[in-house]
C-alpha cells in the first residue's frame, strides 16, 4: 500500500478536533461537524475520485499484519473513551442553553457512531482478546454493548436473510427498519446468550450471562459519568447522563442508517428448507470513494468484509461484481432518511443488478 493511502486513515482524527473547537466557540459552530460529514466529505469524494485498487496477493500478509493499521484502531478507542468523558463534563462546565446542547450531543454522536462505531466493528470480528475487549469499551460510549454479540454471531451468520433483523428487506423504509432492527438485535443477542449458556450446561441468569454483564457495565459507566459531574457541579448532574445518551441515540442511528444501506433488498438463495448459500460479494451493498473510505476505514468494501470477516479493514479489496451503490455513505444516509427518494433511486439500480447477475 503506498504512503499516501496509508497516511489517509488518519483523516479519521480530523472529525473529533472539529468538535471540540465547535465546543470551544460553540453555538452554530457544533454545525461545522455535520457539515464536515455530509457537505465537504461528498465534495472530496467528487474531487479525488474512487479507488479500486486492491492489494497485491503477494503483499497480502504483510500488509494484513502490519501493525501501524492495528495501533491507529487501538489509539481510536482509547481515544474515544476520552473524548466522551470530556464531552459530558463540557456539559456541566459550560453553561448553554438547551439548543446548543443538542448541536453539541449531535456533533459527538456523528463521532462516536460515525468513526467510532466503525472502529469498534473492525476490532470486534479479531480473534485476540484484547482487540475484543476495546470493541466492547467503544460500543459502551454508545451504549450499544449487545451489538457485539449480535453482529457477530448473528449478522454474518444470517445476512440477506429474513432472519437478519439488520438486513432491510425491498420496499421497506428505514423508519419501518430502525425499530425492527433495534428490538431484533437485542432479542437476537439475548437469544444466542442463552443458546450459548445452554451448551455448557449453565443457566440464563449466570454471571458468564454477557447480555447480564454488559448491562452491568452500563450501569457503572453511566455511574462514574453521574458521579464525576457532579463532583464538578458540586449538585446532581442529571444533565450529563441525558447527554450520554442524546449523543448515544445519535451514535446508534448512524450505525443503524448504516445498516439498512449495506444491504438493502439483497437476498441469499435459500437452498435447503432453513440452510442458505454461502454468504458472497454480492451479497452486500459496495462503494469505493477514496476519502469516505479513508474516513471509515474500508467499511463501504463491505462486500469483501462479508465473504471475509477476519480480513482487516486495511486489505479488503473492491469487488467490481458486487452491486455498487451511486454515492458514499454519507450521502446515501441522508437519501435513506426521505424514503421516496431512496426508493425512486435505489429500485432501479437493484433491478439493473439483478438482471445483469441473471445474465452473466
Amino acid at each position: 500500500m503506498n504512503l499516501s493511502k496509508k497516511l489517509s486513515f488518519l483523516v479519521c482524527f480530523v472529525l473529533p478536533v472539529i468538535a471540540i473547537v465547535g465546543q470551544i466557540y460553540g453555538g452554530f459552530s457544533h454545525l461545522i461537524v455535520p457539515a464536515t460529514v455530509f457537505i465537504a466529505l461528498p465534495i472530496l469524494d467528487f474531487v479525488f475520485g474512487k479507488d479500486r485498487t486492491n492489494p497485491n496477493e503477494s503483499d497480502f500478509l504483510s500488509l494484513q499484519n502490519d501493525s501501524y493499521y492495528r495501533y491507529l484502531t487501538y489509539v481510536w478507542a482509547f481515544f474515544q473513551l476520552g473524548f466522551v468523558i470530556w464531552a459530558v463534563i463540557q456539559v456541566v462546565l459550560i453553561e448553554r442553553p438547551i439548543w446548543e446542547t443538542l448541536l453539541f450531543a449531535f456533533s459527538v454522536g456523528l463521532v462516536t457512531g460515525g468513526i467510532g462505531i466503525t472502529v469498534a466493528h473492525e476490532l470486534g470480528h479479531k480473534a485476540s482478546k484484547w482487540e475484543q475487549f476495546l470493541s466492547k469499551m467503544v460500543y459502551m460510549t454508545v451504549a450499544y454493548m449487545h451489538f457485539f454479540i449480535e453482529h457477530n454471531r448473528g449478522h454474518h451468520v444470517n445476512v440477506s436473510t429474513f432472519d437478519d433483523p439488520a438486513t432491510s428487506r425491498l420496499g421497506e423504509n428505514f423508519y419501518q427498519f430502525y425499530p425492527r432492527t433495534f428490538v431484533g438485535s437485542l432479542h437476537s443477542a439475548w437469544k444466542l446468550e442463552v443458546s450459548r449458556l445452554s451448551k455448557s450446561g449453565l443457566k440464563t441468569l449466570h454471571y458468564k450471562n454477557e447480555m447480564l454483564r454488559y448491562a452491568l457495565v452500563m450501569i457503572l459507566f453511566c455511574g462514574f459519568l453521574f458521579g464525576i459531574s457532579s463532583y464538578i457541579k458540586g449538585s446532581f448532574a442529571y444533565e450529563a447522563v441525558i447527554f450520554f445518551f442524546v449523543q448515544a441515540f445519535v451514535a446508534i442511528s448512524l450505525l443503524e442508517l448504516t445498516n439498512y444501506i449495506e444491504h438493502y433488498g439483497l437476498r441469499r438463495k435459500e437452498v435447503s428448507p432453513g440452510k442458505f448459500e454461502k454468504v458472497l460479494p454480492v451479497h452486500s451493498w459496495n462503494q469505493n470513494y477514496f476519502v469516505s473510505n479513508a474516513f471509515l476505514f474500508h467499511l463501504q468494501r463491505h462486500s469483501d468484509h462479508h465473504a471475509n470477516a477476519g480480513r482487516r479493514y486495511q486489505a479488503l479489496r473492491h469487488y467490481d461484481e458486487a452491486p455498487q451503490l451511486p454515492y458514499g455513505y454519507e450521502v446515501m444516509i441522508l437519501i435513506a432518511l426521505i424514503p421516496p427518494l431512496w426508493f425512486k433511486m435505489m429500485h432501479p439500480i437493484l433491478e439493473n443488478w439483478e438482471t445483469k447477475k441473471v445474465s452473466a
